[in-house]
């Protein structure tokens, strides 16, 4: 359900008219709209809001709230560069397991911000085209940027080099 705070931006609007299912919660931070959004129902989402012509997705990041439940949340950044507007999309995720489907079928420029939050926080994107690591060594354990990862890293050594 839309918040009250977000009744006045016309494309969370016509998303609740559309789907107000998939509208779990919302707020506005920085005079920017912020949807939180039902996992299952991402890929739709951003497929409705690029036919609002949202035309670019700007980023995709993850957000490690540890030790909360969910643990994690996937950041979509969505601009429409017509129109100049921009809207946030959240979708939390558990920690056992965490996975969301990919949205590169919805913009291909996804891809590389899917495979970041991946090998950062562990994050799986299912039916991503090439989900391996994008920033650390392939035989790299763990995920840099959850909180319980250690503040000096693991001692590793560079096999190769």
């Amino acid at each position: 359900m839309l918040p009250e705070a977000l009744k006045d931006v016309a494309a969370a609007a016509a998303l609740e008219q559309r789907d107000s299912a998939a509208i779990v919660d919302g707020h506005r931070d920085r005079d920017e709209p912020t949807l939180f959004i039902a996992p299952g129902k991402i890929v739709d989402v951003c497929r409705f809001f690029r036919e609002m012509e949202f035309n670019r997705i700007s980023s995709i990041t993850g957000v490690d709230w540890y030790p909360a439940d969910p643990r994690f949340e996937v950041v979509y950044h969505l601009h429409s560069t017509s129109r100049n507007e921009r809207i946030r999309l959240k979708v939390r995720v558990r920690e056992q397991e965490p996975e969301v489907e990919s949205v590169t079928s919805v913009w291909r420029g996804a891809n590389w911000y899917e495979r970041e939050v991946f090998d950062m926080f562990g994050i799986r994107f299912r039916n991503h085209p090439d989900l391996r690591r994008i920033l650390m060594p392939i035989d790299w354990e763990g995920h840099p940027l959850r909180k319980d990862y250690p503040v000096h890293g693991h001692k590793y050594t560079y096999q190769n080099e």
